[in-house]
């Protein structure tokens, strides 16, 4: 029962079964969960997406391990509980564009794995799972905030 609980959510409910894409299928089940992230202050934001990653973590170990072991491509769990970090404290982030822009960033950076998420995968266990998602999710994070702050100072320089 238990295990049939943990890799149903490390599947994405499914979604990680599918035989396209499974990791951009299974991420979307972190846009609502951002969205819902959003909404609360900075703190808590932060707050809320370590105990995310805290839960990630065993979810991806434990069915790695009842799935074959290594980082199969069912396990999706990574992507949806790790997407939200890519938009802590980015409250203007919240409108539709910008989000799926979030979004599309986050699968690429993902997709890319440039240095060092291709290194980070090598870690094993639920750890190395999640670890190269957390990179692609700061690298998402960095690329919004810096064209966030660049946004604004063009409006700036042009109001004067």
């Amino acid at each position: 029962m238990i295990e049939t609980l943990v890799v149903q959510a490390a599947t994405g409910f499914g979604l990680g079964e599918l035989p396209f894409m499974p990791g951009t299928f299974g991420s979307l089940l972190g846009l609502p969960l951002a969205w819902w992230l959003l909404g609360h202050p900075p703190r808590r934001q932060a707050f809320i997406a370590v105990i995310l990653l805290a839960l990630a973590v065993p979810l991806c170990h434990w069915a790695l391990l009842w799935l074959g072991g290594g980082d199969v491509p069912q396990i999706v769990a990574d992507e949806y509980l790790v997407f939200p970090v890519s938009m802590i404290g980015l409250a203007s982030i919240r409108r539709p564009w910008m989000f799926l822009t979030a979004f599309a960033l986050f699968r690429l950076f993902d997709a890319l794995k440039l240095p060092p998420l291709n290194l980070l995968e090598a870690v094993g266990g639920g750890v190395g799972i999640v670890l190269d998602d957390l990179m692609a999710a700061f690298y998402t994070w960095i690329v919004i905030a810096v064209a966030i702050r660049l946004r604004q100072w063009f409006c700036k320089k042009k109001a004067i």
